[in-house]
């Protein structure tokens, strides 16, 4: 018995000294120098991108309603939502056009369709906005713009940014959906 552990503590000291003289050997060997790292090619944007949307209006005291300063700030809005809408269009129309495989199954075949079908609701539903956006542009144009269509009052900085493609009054909406309520109700 006394063998045996002389024997274990024999090989115990062996493998403690061999892990010394292998750290010292690590340690003493020469640096390798680093080859210089390649660097990627710079990918460049092919388009302006805004990544923070545009602030809200934030008037100067005395200032006259639909200003010159007023004009531009809504019409950079509404161009950008234009784009922003446009783009989205598109990836509608890249993703249709990619993932328009047929399925075997009619469950996976249905389930795809019905996806397809809410994607081309919703790009209908953004295709009139950009009518109206577009409407909204014209108006600036022709300095229309920020007034209602049915009383002509000031529509007001604060619902046009909420809306900027809002054609009505607050007062003139809110009749208006009265009216839509009792005869649709």
């Amino acid at each position: 018995m006394s063998k045996k552990a002389d024997s274990k503590k024999s090989t115990a000291k062996k493998t403690v000294t061999k892990k010394a003289t292998l750290k010292k050997v690590s340690a003493t060997k020469a640096p390798v120098k680093k080859a210089p790292a390649k660097k990627a090619p710079v990918k460049k944007a092919t388009a302006k991108k805004r990544t923070t949307p545009i602030s809200s209006y934030k008037g100067r005291k005395g200032e006259k309603y639909m200003s010159a300063a007023m004009k531009k700030h809504f019409n950079a809005v509404l161009i950008e939502w234009r784009e922003h809408l446009k783009e989205e269009m598109q990836k509608t129309f890249d993703h249709l056009k990619n993932k328009g495989e047929s399925y075997a199954d009619p469950i996976d075949r249905a389930s795809q369709e019905e996806e397809f079908a809410f994607e081309l609701r919703t790009r209908d539903r953004e295709r009139k906005l950009i009518n109206k956006i577009a409407s909204s542009l014209e108006q600036i144009k022709q300095d229309d713009y920020g007034y209602c269509y049915a009383c002509g009052i000031e529509i007001g900085v604060k619902r046009l940014e909420a809306r900027p493609t809002a054609t009505h009054c607050i007062d003139c909406k809110t009749l208006d959906e009265i009216k839509e309520k009792q005869l649709g109700g």
